[in-house]
Protein backbone atom coordinates (compact mmCIF):
# COMPACT_ATOMS: atom_id res chain seq x y z
CA UNK A 1 0.00 0.00 0.00
CA UNK A 2 2.76 2.59 0.82
CA UNK A 3 4.34 1.56 -2.77
CA UNK A 4 0.93 2.14 -4.41
CA UNK A 5 0.34 5.81 -2.45
CA UNK A 6 4.14 6.81 -3.73
CA UNK A 7 3.23 6.32 -7.13
CA UNK A 8 0.16 7.92 -6.83
CA UNK A 9 1.95 11.03 -5.55
CA UNK A 10 4.38 10.62 -7.99
CA UNK A 11 1.30 10.74 -10.63
CA UNK A 12 -0.42 13.88 -8.53
CA UNK A 13 2.54 15.98 -8.52
CA UNK A 14 3.71 14.95 -12.43
CA UNK A 15 -0.19 16.15 -13.13
CA UNK A 16 0.09 19.22 -11.24
CA UNK A 17 3.40 20.03 -12.37
CA UNK A 18 1.74 19.06 -16.26
CA UNK A 19 -0.87 21.27 -15.76
CA UNK A 20 1.07 24.35 -14.36
CA UNK A 21 3.37 23.88 -17.72
CA UNK A 22 -0.06 23.89 -19.87
CA UNK A 23 -1.53 26.95 -17.99
CA UNK A 24 2.09 28.93 -18.84
CA UNK A 25 1.93 27.96 -22.20
CA UNK A 26 -1.27 29.29 -22.43
CA UNK A 27 -0.56 32.26 -20.77
CA UNK A 28 2.65 32.63 -23.42
CA UNK A 29 0.44 31.58 -26.46
CA UNK A 30 -2.06 33.91 -25.52
CA UNK A 31 0.69 36.61 -25.51
CA UNK A 32 1.88 35.63 -28.60
CA UNK A 33 -1.95 35.39 -29.95
CA UNK A 34 -2.26 39.40 -28.43
CA UNK A 35 0.95 40.35 -30.14
CA UNK A 36 0.01 38.72 -33.16
CA UNK A 37 -3.66 40.52 -33.07
CA UNK A 38 -1.96 43.74 -32.77
CA UNK A 39 0.69 42.92 -35.91
CA UNK A 40 -2.63 42.00 -37.68
CA UNK A 41 -4.54 44.73 -37.09
CA UNK A 42 -1.76 47.20 -37.92
CA UNK A 43 -1.20 44.87 -41.15
CA UNK A 44 -5.17 45.49 -42.02
CA UNK A 45 -5.01 48.96 -41.05
CA UNK A 46 -1.54 49.48 -43.35
CA UNK A 47 -3.29 47.10 -46.03
CA UNK A 48 -6.23 49.47 -45.58
CA UNK A 49 -4.82 52.56 -46.39
CA UNK A 50 -2.95 50.82 -49.34
CA UNK A 51 -5.84 50.43 -51.07
CA UNK A 52 -7.51 53.95 -50.40
CA UNK A 53 -4.62 55.74 -52.22
CA UNK A 54 -5.19 52.78 -55.38
CA UNK A 55 -8.75 53.48 -55.36
CA UNK A 56 -9.72 55.30 -58.84
CA UNK A 57 -10.89 58.74 -57.15
CA UNK A 58 -14.71 60.29 -57.38
CA UNK A 59 -15.35 61.59 -60.52
CA UNK A 60 -16.99 65.02 -60.56
CA UNK A 61 -20.25 65.73 -62.07
CA UNK A 62 -20.86 68.99 -63.80
CA UNK A 63 -24.55 70.06 -65.02
CA UNK A 64 -24.56 72.07 -68.06
CA UNK A 65 -26.56 73.49 -70.35
CA UNK A 66 -26.27 73.00 -74.03
CA UNK A 67 -29.67 73.25 -75.41
CA UNK A 68 -28.22 75.78 -78.01
CA UNK A 69 -26.17 73.42 -79.77
CA UNK A 70 -29.33 71.14 -79.71
CA UNK A 71 -31.72 73.80 -81.33
CA UNK A 72 -34.85 72.65 -80.34
CA UNK A 73 -34.40 69.09 -80.45
CA UNK A 74 -34.74 66.80 -77.74
CA UNK A 75 -31.66 64.51 -76.58
CA UNK A 76 -28.76 64.62 -74.17
CA UNK A 77 -24.94 64.98 -74.18
CA UNK A 78 -22.52 63.37 -71.84
CA UNK A 79 -18.67 64.12 -71.94
CA UNK A 80 -16.15 62.77 -69.68
CA UNK A 81 -12.84 64.62 -69.06
CA UNK A 82 -9.98 61.54 -68.10
CA UNK A 83 -7.23 64.21 -67.25
CA UNK A 84 -9.72 66.20 -64.66
CA UNK A 85 -11.80 62.98 -64.22
CA UNK A 86 -15.15 65.43 -64.81
CA UNK A 87 -18.15 64.52 -66.09
CA UNK A 88 -20.25 67.01 -68.11
CA UNK A 89 -24.23 66.42 -68.27
CA UNK A 90 -26.76 68.32 -70.63
CA UNK A 91 -29.93 66.26 -69.33
CA UNK A 92 -28.81 63.91 -66.81
CA UNK A 93 -31.74 61.71 -66.27
CA UNK A 94 -31.71 61.09 -70.33
CA UNK A 95 -27.78 60.26 -70.10
CA UNK A 96 -28.64 57.49 -67.55
CA UNK A 97 -31.29 56.08 -69.24
CA UNK A 98 -30.41 52.39 -71.22
CA UNK A 99 -31.92 52.67 -75.41
CA UNK A 100 -30.47 50.88 -78.31
CA UNK A 101 -26.99 51.17 -79.30
CA UNK A 102 -27.66 51.00 -82.90
CA UNK A 103 -24.65 51.70 -85.17
CA UNK A 104 -22.73 52.98 -82.26
CA UNK A 105 -22.17 48.85 -81.70
CA UNK A 106 -19.82 48.78 -84.98
CA UNK A 107 -17.18 49.83 -82.27
CA UNK A 108 -17.15 46.90 -80.73
CA UNK A 109 -18.29 44.47 -83.08
CA UNK A 110 -15.02 45.76 -84.98
CA UNK A 111 -13.02 45.05 -81.84
CA UNK A 112 -14.98 41.24 -81.24
CA UNK A 113 -14.43 40.91 -84.88
CA UNK A 114 -10.16 41.67 -84.21
CA UNK A 115 -9.96 40.43 -81.05
CA UNK A 116 -11.50 36.73 -82.35
CA UNK A 117 -9.17 36.55 -85.46
CA UNK A 118 -12.82 36.97 -87.43
CA UNK A 119 -11.22 40.21 -88.69
CA UNK A 120 -6.92 40.71 -89.74
CA UNK A 121 -6.94 44.56 -90.10
CA UNK A 122 -9.14 47.33 -92.04
CA UNK A 123 -8.89 45.49 -95.00
CA UNK A 124 -10.26 42.74 -93.93
CA UNK A 125 -13.28 41.78 -97.05
CA UNK A 126 -17.15 40.62 -96.13
CA UNK A 127 -18.69 39.44 -99.84
CA UNK A 128 -21.44 40.95 -100.65
CA UNK A 129 -24.64 38.36 -101.63
CA UNK A 130 -26.18 40.04 -104.41
CA UNK A 131 -29.13 41.45 -102.92
CA UNK A 132 -29.90 45.07 -103.97
CA UNK A 133 -29.61 47.21 -100.45
CA UNK A 134 -31.28 50.91 -100.07
CA UNK A 135 -27.86 52.14 -99.92
CA UNK A 136 -25.71 51.63 -102.61
CA UNK A 137 -22.23 51.55 -101.12
CA UNK A 138 -23.68 48.37 -99.42
CA UNK A 139 -24.16 46.56 -102.89
CA UNK A 140 -20.36 44.84 -103.38
CA UNK A 141 -17.62 43.83 -101.51
CA UNK A 142 -16.56 45.80 -98.42
CA UNK A 143 -13.33 46.24 -96.31
CA UNK A 144 -13.85 46.80 -92.26
CA UNK A 145 -13.13 50.59 -92.99
CA UNK A 146 -15.37 51.01 -95.78
CA UNK A 147 -17.77 48.82 -94.38
CA UNK A 148 -17.42 51.30 -91.13
CA UNK A 149 -17.47 54.33 -92.50
CA UNK A 150 -20.71 53.76 -94.32
CA UNK A 151 -22.07 51.87 -91.40
CA UNK A 152 -22.85 48.63 -93.29
CA UNK A 153 -25.29 46.29 -90.95
CA UNK A 154 -24.90 42.99 -93.67
CA UNK A 155 -21.10 43.14 -92.99
CA UNK A 156 -21.79 43.81 -89.15
CA UNK A 157 -23.87 41.04 -89.46
CA UNK A 158 -21.59 38.56 -90.25
CA UNK A 159 -18.50 39.39 -88.17
CA UNK A 160 -21.16 39.10 -85.53
CA UNK A 161 -22.07 35.73 -86.46
CA UNK A 162 -18.62 34.43 -86.97
CA UNK A 163 -17.70 35.72 -83.59
CA UNK A 164 -20.20 33.85 -81.79
CA UNK A 165 -22.76 33.97 -78.81
CA UNK A 166 -20.64 32.98 -76.42
CA UNK A 167 -17.51 35.54 -77.33
CA UNK A 168 -19.88 38.26 -78.10
CA UNK A 169 -21.30 38.05 -74.71
CA UNK A 170 -18.21 37.72 -72.51
CA UNK A 171 -16.57 40.72 -74.14
CA UNK A 172 -19.69 42.44 -73.34
CA UNK A 173 -19.72 41.49 -69.22
CA UNK A 174 -15.60 42.78 -69.88
CA UNK A 175 -16.29 46.00 -71.05
CA UNK A 176 -19.70 46.16 -68.98
CA UNK A 177 -21.60 47.35 -71.89
CA UNK A 178 -24.81 48.27 -71.13
CA UNK A 179 -27.59 45.47 -69.92
CA UNK A 180 -25.41 42.83 -71.87
CA UNK A 181 -28.39 41.05 -73.13
CA UNK A 182 -27.77 39.80 -76.37
CA UNK A 183 -31.49 37.59 -75.76
CA UNK A 184 -32.46 38.46 -78.97
CA UNK A 185 -29.55 37.31 -81.26
CA UNK A 186 -31.20 38.00 -84.95
CA UNK A 187 -32.75 41.09 -83.80
CA UNK A 188 -36.61 41.86 -83.92
CA UNK A 189 -37.26 42.75 -87.50
CA UNK A 190 -36.57 46.55 -87.59
CA UNK A 191 -35.81 45.72 -91.02
CA UNK A 192 -37.36 43.83 -93.50
CA UNK A 193 -34.21 41.05 -94.32
CA UNK A 194 -32.66 39.03 -91.95
CA UNK A 195 -29.39 40.42 -92.71
CA UNK A 196 -30.16 43.76 -91.65
CA UNK A 197 -30.92 43.38 -87.70
CA UNK A 198 -29.64 42.42 -84.78
CA UNK A 199 -29.69 42.47 -80.84
CA UNK A 200 -28.17 46.35 -81.30
CA UNK A 201 -30.72 47.59 -83.48
CA UNK A 202 -33.74 48.17 -81.77
CA UNK A 203 -33.74 45.37 -79.87
CA UNK A 204 -32.61 43.46 -76.71
CA UNK A 205 -29.40 45.24 -76.29
CA UNK A 206 -29.33 48.31 -74.30
CA UNK A 207 -27.34 51.32 -72.82
CA UNK A 208 -26.98 54.46 -71.74
CA UNK A 209 -25.14 57.52 -72.96
CA UNK A 210 -23.16 57.76 -69.25
CA UNK A 211 -22.48 53.96 -70.02
CA UNK A 212 -21.45 54.22 -73.29
CA UNK A 213 -18.72 56.66 -72.41
CA UNK A 214 -17.56 54.56 -69.52
CA UNK A 215 -17.21 51.48 -72.14
CA UNK A 216 -15.27 53.67 -74.48
CA UNK A 217 -13.24 55.26 -71.80
CA UNK A 218 -12.10 51.29 -70.84
CA UNK A 219 -11.47 49.63 -74.42
CA UNK A 220 -9.21 52.68 -75.16
CA UNK A 221 -7.45 52.91 -71.52
CA UNK A 222 -4.25 51.25 -70.57
CA UNK A 223 -6.48 48.75 -68.13
CA UNK A 224 -7.92 46.73 -70.67
CA UNK A 225 -6.71 43.21 -71.95
CA UNK A 226 -7.00 44.07 -75.40
CA UNK A 227 -4.36 42.93 -77.93
CA UNK A 228 -2.61 46.90 -79.06
CA UNK A 229 -2.30 46.37 -82.56
CA UNK A 230 -6.35 45.72 -82.54
CA UNK A 231 -6.63 48.70 -80.56
CA UNK A 232 -4.60 50.75 -83.46
CA UNK A 233 -6.88 49.11 -85.71
CA UNK A 234 -10.39 50.15 -84.33
CA UNK A 235 -8.88 53.99 -83.68
CA UNK A 236 -7.80 53.60 -87.44
CA UNK A 237 -11.47 52.99 -88.55
CA UNK A 238 -12.97 55.48 -86.22
CA UNK A 239 -10.99 58.37 -87.11
CA UNK A 240 -12.72 61.11 -88.56
CA UNK A 241 -10.68 64.35 -88.50
CA UNK A 242 -7.90 66.30 -87.10
CA UNK A 243 -9.17 69.88 -85.20
CA UNK A 244 -7.61 72.47 -83.37
CA UNK A 245 -8.03 70.57 -79.85
CA UNK A 246 -7.03 67.06 -80.65
CA UNK A 247 -7.82 64.21 -83.40
CA UNK A 248 -11.88 63.39 -83.38
CA UNK A 249 -12.84 59.39 -83.45
CA UNK A 250 -16.19 58.05 -83.80
CA UNK A 251 -19.29 56.82 -84.97
CA UNK A 252 -22.55 57.25 -85.50
CA UNK A 253 -25.88 55.47 -85.27
CA UNK A 254 -29.57 56.00 -86.57
CA UNK A 255 -32.70 54.36 -85.55
CA UNK A 256 -36.24 54.91 -86.45
CA UNK A 257 -39.07 57.51 -84.56
CA UNK A 258 -36.19 60.48 -84.47
CA UNK A 259 -33.55 58.22 -82.66
CA UNK A 260 -29.53 58.89 -83.22
CA UNK A 261 -26.47 58.51 -82.07
CA UNK A 262 -22.98 60.08 -82.31
CA UNK A 263 -20.16 58.61 -79.78
CA UNK A 264 -16.22 58.64 -79.41
CA UNK A 265 -13.32 60.86 -78.31
CA UNK A 266 -10.93 63.63 -79.08
CA UNK A 267 -7.28 62.74 -78.21
CA UNK A 268 -4.68 65.22 -77.43
CA UNK A 269 -1.02 64.58 -76.30
CA UNK A 270 -1.89 62.03 -73.76
CA UNK A 271 -5.30 62.63 -72.69
CA UNK A 272 -8.69 61.77 -74.27
CA UNK A 273 -12.32 63.16 -73.72
CA UNK A 274 -15.09 60.89 -74.15
CA UNK A 275 -18.91 61.60 -75.03
CA UNK A 276 -22.12 60.79 -76.13
CA UNK A 277 -25.09 62.57 -77.84
CA UNK A 278 -28.11 60.96 -78.00
CA UNK A 279 -31.01 62.21 -79.72
CA UNK A 280 -34.62 60.96 -79.44
CA UNK A 281 -37.06 63.49 -80.91
CA UNK A 282 -40.11 61.69 -82.41
CA UNK A 283 -41.64 64.97 -83.23
CA UNK A 284 -38.47 66.27 -85.13
CA UNK A 285 -38.13 63.19 -86.84
CA UNK A 286 -37.50 64.31 -90.06
CA UNK A 287 -34.11 66.59 -88.56
CA UNK A 288 -32.53 63.44 -86.63
CA UNK A 289 -30.16 61.73 -87.64
CA UNK A 290 -26.66 60.27 -87.08
CA UNK A 291 -24.87 63.14 -88.79
CA UNK A 292 -27.12 65.80 -86.70
CA UNK A 293 -25.79 63.78 -83.59
CA UNK A 294 -22.35 64.56 -85.11
CA UNK A 295 -22.44 67.95 -85.95
CA UNK A 296 -23.85 68.79 -83.05
CA UNK A 297 -21.30 67.21 -80.64
CA UNK A 298 -18.37 68.69 -82.99
CA UNK A 299 -20.39 72.26 -82.20
CA UNK A 300 -19.81 71.26 -78.32
CA UNK A 301 -16.41 69.76 -79.12
CA UNK A 302 -15.35 73.35 -80.69
CA UNK A 303 -17.14 75.15 -77.87
CA UNK A 304 -16.68 74.15 -74.46
CA UNK A 305 -13.85 71.63 -74.48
Amino acid sequence: MKKVKSIMIVLLSVMVVGCSNKNNEQQEDGSIAIEQQTEGESQSIQSTDISKENETPVATDNIVEYSEYFQGISGCAVIYDESSNTYSFYNKEKCETEVSPLSTFKIVSALAGLENNVLENETSTMEYNGVKYPIDTWNSNLTLKEAFETSCVWYFRQVVDMVGQEDIRAMLKEIQYGNCDISEWNGSETNSLPELNGFWLESSLEISPKQLVVTLNYIFSSENNFNADNLEELKSIMYIAEFDNGCLYGKTGSGTDGKAWFVGFIEENDNKIYFAIYLDDVQNKEAVSGNKAKEIAISILNSEV
